[in-house]
This record gives C-alpha cells, sequence and structure tokens, in this order.
C-alpha cells in the first residue's frame, strides 16, 4: 500500500482542504502516515498571508526533497496559487495551488507517469465553488465546515484575493448534507469558515445570507455547537444579533476582524469600516451575548503608522476587552498596494510593536477568564491527558478537569469553573 502524509500551514479554510485531500487519497488505497514519517507522497497545502507563510512553505519543501528525495512533492493552497510554474524548481511532482483538489490523485498519478505538472489554473468570475467534501477530520472533535471561498475586498496589504479569487459560496442543501454526515460521525461542534464568511450568499444576489447557512446547520438535530469563523464587523448588525441569539446552539464567541484601532490607518488599509463602526458591532453582540468572547486578528507595523496611530490601535484591545488577539507584524506582498507605500517601518520597531500588543492581550485575555470564575458551563472534551481532560467552553475558553466515571472524547459535560491561571481556566464536572 502507497503511503501519503500530510502537512497543512495557515488557517482553517487550508485545514479543511487538506482533510479533503486526505480523504481523496485515502479512497484511492492510500495509507495515511505521520508527517515525520517516512511516506511515497508528502502533500504540502501552502499558505503566503505573511512571509512567514512563504518561508515555511518553502524551507519544508527543500528538507522533503533533501531527506526524502525519492518521495513525490505536492504543493497546495495560496503560495502554490500565486508561485505556479515556479515550484516545480524545488522538486515538486505537482503544484495544484486553490483548485483541482478533488483531481490530486489522478494529477499526481499522472505527473509520476509524464512528468512534473502545474495544474494551477486562473481564478475569475466564473470560477466556481469547488465541490468538495469531508467525512470526518483526523485527531479532531470538532468539524470545520467550509461554506465560502474568496474575497472580493481587496484591502491594500492583502494578497489573498488573488490567491482565492472572488466569493463564491456552497449551496445550501450541500451544507446540510455535509452537516449530516458529520453529525452522524460523531461530531457535535461545527465551525463555519470561508474566506470571507461574512460574505456568504452575496454572490448569488437572491437575498440568501450567511444567516441561512447558520440557521441550515442549526437544525441538524445531532449538532450541539455552531461556533463562527472570522467575521467583518460590518455584518454585527443588531438585527444580526438577535438573530444568533435566537439560535440556542450558536457558540458566543465572535472573531470581529481588527487589523488596526486606528481610523487612518484602516483608511490606508481600504478597510470598509472605522472605529466608531466597529465599537457598534461589540455592543450589538455584547446586547445580545453579555458574556460573550470576542477575538481578533491586529496587524501593527503598516506603513506609515505612527506612535500615535499605534497607541490607538492599543487603547481599543484593551476597551474592547479581547479574549485573544493574534498580532501579525506587517509583511510585504509583492503585488499589493501596500507593499510600495512610502514610510514603511524597520522590522525592528514592527517586531517591538507586536510584542507590545500581545502583552496588552494577555492582560485583557487574563481579565476575561477572571470574569467566569464560579460560573457554570459546558466543555466540549478533546483530549486526556495525565488525568486531566482537556476541552473549551462555548466561548473557546481552554478548560482542564478531572478525569471521571464515563467522560469520553466528544462529550460535552456540565462544569463549574474554579480557578484561571490566564491560559486557561480550571474546572469541575457538575
Amino acid at each position: 500500500m502507497k503511503t501519503v502524509a500530510f502537512h497543512t500551514l495557515g488557517c482553517k479554510v487550508n485545514q479543511y482542504d487538506t482533510q479533503a485531500m486526505l480523504e481523496q487519497f485515502r479512497a484511492a488505497g492510500y495509507e495515511i502516515v505521520p508527517f515525520d514519517s517516512d511516506a511515497d507522497v508528502y502533500v504540502i497545502n501552502t499558505c503566503t498571508v505573511t512571509g512567514t507563510g512563504d518561508k515555511k512553505s518553502m524551507q519544508l519543501t527543500r528538507r522533503l526533497r533533501r531527506e526524502h528525495p525519492d518521495s513525490h512533492i505536492v504543493l497546495a493552497g495560496c503560495l502554490a496559487q500565486r508561485k505556479g510554474s515556479e515550484l516545480l524548481e524545488t522538486g515538486a511532482k505537482l503544484i495544484i495551488g486553490t483548485q483541482r483538489r478533488g483531481e490530486v490523485v489522478q494529477l499526481l498519478e499522472k505527473a509520476v507517469a509524464d512528468g512534473p505538472i502545474n495544474a494551477v489554473n486562473g481564478l475569475g468570475a466564473a470560477t466556481p465553488f469547488e465541490p468538495l467534501a469531508i467525512t470526518s477530520q483526523d485527531e479532531h472533535t470538532r468539524a470545520t465546515l467550509k461554506i465560502q471561498e474568496g474575497c472580493n475586498n481587496h484591502c491594500t496589504y492583502c494578497i489573498i484575493p488573488s490567491v482565492r479569487g472572488p466569493i463564491r459560496s456552497r449551496p445550501l442543501d450541500n451544507v446540510r448534507a455535509e452537516t449530516e454526515r458529520l453529525a452522524k460521525a460523531g461530531y457535535t461542534e461545527i465551525v463555519l469558515t470561508g474566506i470571507h464568511l461574512s460574505s456568504y450568499g452575496r454572490d448569488w444576489q437572491d437575498g440568501t445570507t450567511l444567516l441561512d447557512a447558520i440557521r441550515t446547520v442549526h437544525e441538524v438535530k445531532q449538532v450541539q455547537r455552531i461556533r463562527l469563523g472570522s467575521l467583518e464587523p460590518t455584518i454585527a448588525t443588531k438585527e444580526f444579533a438577535a438573530a444568533l441569539a435566537a439560535l440556542p446552539k450558536v457558540c458566543p464567541q465572535f472573531h470581529l476582524a481588527l487589523q488596526s484601532g486606528s481610523d487612518t490607518v484602516l483608511a490606508r488599509m481600504a478597510r470598509r469600516y472605522n472605529m466608531r463602526m466597529y465599537m457598534q458591532a461589540v455592543e450589538n453582540l455584547r446586547a445580545a451575548f453579555p458574556l460573550a468572547a470576542f477575538t481578533t486578528d491586529v496587524l501593527t507595523g503598516f506603513p506609515g503608522e505612527t506612535e500615535e496611530e499605534f497607541q490607538q490601535t492599543a487603547q481599543v484591545i484593551r476597551d474592547v476587552g479581547f479574549a485573544k488577539i493574534h498580532v501579525f507584524p506587517y509583511s510585504q506582498r509583492e503585488g499589493t498596494k501596500a507593499a510600495v507605500m512610502p514610510n514603511q517601518l524597520p522590522k525592528a520597531e514592527k517586531e517591538k510593536r507586536a510584542r507590545a500588543l500581545i502583552a496588552i492581550g494577555e492582560e485583557t485575555a487574563a481579565a476575561y477568564q477572571q470574569r467566569w470564575l464560579g460560573r457554570e458551563t459546558t466543555v466540549l472534551l478533546e483530549e486526556k491527558r495525565d488525568g486531566l481532560w482537556h476541552g473549551c467552553t462555548p466561548e473557546y475558553i481552554p478548560v482542564t478537569l478531572p478525569d471521571g466515571p464515563a467522560l469520553q472524547q466528544g462529550q460535552i459535560v456540565p462544569v463549574r469553573l474554579t480557578a484561571s491561571d490566564g491560559e486557561g481556566m480550571s474546572a469541575n464536572q457538575l
């Protein structure tokens, strides 16, 4: 039996795409093996959001070529889409990009027989939503369900629209069918994800919105939790928040894209909101979910970012009281408008600002967890280590609790939260 190993860089959308390719190989008779073992085929699902993603993808490819010269390498994902045939120089057998993942086995076998193939297709208005499907997610207790692809926003710093294409949405009947498959496989929490999730349905121009997809998943009886991927602040109107509150399976954890807390930086980024709109979105969701967890991404050191603009971002992080933030120093991406903007900041300054924001984020995360001390909630049990179960609350707070009779992976149990160490919380089963 041939063996194949997978490694995913980047976002939850990439994780979903990897799982879809994994199942294609498994159906073709391949054995799935760990990435650090010997394999006949290595599939790397690449990322190009930042320079770090590019670097990791290339380093990994070169290491595999050096350590496993007789194995076949498949490069998929965003960097593969962006570089295409250039990556054949790495010795990869197949370059597949962000389309044709459903043909990955057939394309690889053709490449093995006939020589290396660059199977990257251009992305345009007529590009369809690729009908990938999964039945499980290896080593996970929650399942990610990709319902949207592409982005039309073209923020000045972002390369993603050029490597993921325009917005495309997954048909609602297909969303329901995959939800039912995953629920039947035992997944009780479904994470809805997409490149620009808030745009779901917009390409059809028939009034379909993200709420329709959420309600479709909500109707599947076995699903107990629905978690949303990254949302644009503009979607979080009072009406949207009230509609979510009427769906009890929706987890009150909202990843609202921030990027910067400065209106002037947001304008240079070509973001489609300002801080008044952002804080209104937070207020709308908090009115419907008083203990909601807010998480976000922050991009610091954008071209021309002054000390005052940086401090505005720092203050917004404190004011919102985020439960978790991901901070990225700005990275120039060739082909974006921001890459040629004046007043590019030195790398050392960008990294210094990133460290400062991370420290503030750690403070707000600890303060958020303190609000939960003594409260009752539920925990999805994910794994057991050293006699303790590890899992997450609906708000995505990491929790540990002692093992008990009949507890098992994937179970959702009621608990009382008893302590916090800043990283996570301890709990006792009720």
